[in-house]
């Protein structure tokens, strides 16, 4: 992206920090790193960094959102970002990318005034040498796939990857019509016919059925096939990194992961296949 959009991206996000609703009020501070912050001028994305507290109901839809194989953070991402994209954000990373050796820039501090946090952004000007970073973590699976694979997935996947723990597989997925009727049934129920999640889910479940999965064993974006809860849960279908959160335990308890990277009405759209390694 041009680098007055990204600009304007974190500028909108200082304007919803200072509006304080929940859960932005738990923010302690923001850091901003990457090309952005060295002043590429078309970066690739804008990485930020956001150290939070906690309350009771925090921690109670955190606790919701964990059992129901949910990302806890799909509703700070909103309320942060808006309806925008463009924003990268790592929660509590700090001191992990301090470590590896990044240059954090901090934009605000809970306690200080957001005047403060817009002369920060406007003294990070633009340097023509700056240039885009190569991406760290990436596997030759991730090809033509960067920017829509976030950074903790990125670090997540190539760990166990390196390690022999999963393989990956990049699919390209294509709009069918489900043979399996109750799933189609189920995906017609949870969402309207405009919906990107409804071709979203139909296309990853189209390819499951191709490849010959029990579609009685999936669970699609935190939910079971309706009428399905009594067999064993063998797959996870999750859409646009919402379950994240939920990956880690899932793939060491031998589930198959496949994550739709970016749903959308029309446009085409990929997917990645993560599978478990037995005996390993």
């Amino acid at each position: 992206m041009k680098r007055e959009r990204a600009t304007r991206l974190l500028a909108d996000m200082i304007t919803r920090l200072e509006g304080g609703d929940w859960p932005l009020g738990l923010v302690e501070e923001v850091y901003v790193f990457g090309s952005y912050a060295r002043g590429a001028l078309e970066p690739n994305d804008v990485d930020v960094v956001i150290e939070h507290g906690t309350d009771k109901r925090w921690l109670g839809e955190s606790l919701h959102a964990s059992i129901n194989g949910r990302d806890s953070y799909v509703g700070m991402r909103q309320a942060l970002r808006g309806r925008t994209r463009g924003i990268s954000f790592q929660f509590r990373g700090s001191s992990s990318l301090q470590g590896e050796g990044f240059d954090l820039f901090l934009l605000w501090r809970k306690g200080e005034p957001f005047s403060l946090a817009r002369e920060r952004l406007a003294s990070l000007t633009a340097d023509p040498e700056a240039g885009t970073a190569p991406r760290d973590h990436m596997l030759p699976e991730f090809e033509g796939l960067e920017s829509l694979v976030p950074r903790p997935a990125r670090i997540e996947l190539f760990g166990r990857h390196t390690e022999g723990k999963i393989s990956i597989t990049p699919l390209r997925l294509v709009d069918g019509q489900l043979e399996d009727p109750e799933a189609a049934w189920h995906v017609r129920r949870r969402w309207v016919e405009t919906s990107p999640l409804r071709r979203a889910a139909t296309c990853a479940l189209v390819a499951l059925e191709q490849r010959g999965v029990d579609l009685g064993e999936v669970t699609l974006h935190g939910q079971r096939l309706f009428g399905r809860e009594q067999q064993a849960e063998r797959c996870f279908v999750d859409l646009g990194w919402n379950g994240f959160g939920y990956m880690g335990r899932l793939l060491d308890d031998g589930v198959t992961w496949v994550e739709v990277l970016r749903p959308h009405r029309s446009k085409p759209m990929d997917a990645l296949l993560i599978e478990p390694r037995s005996g390993r």
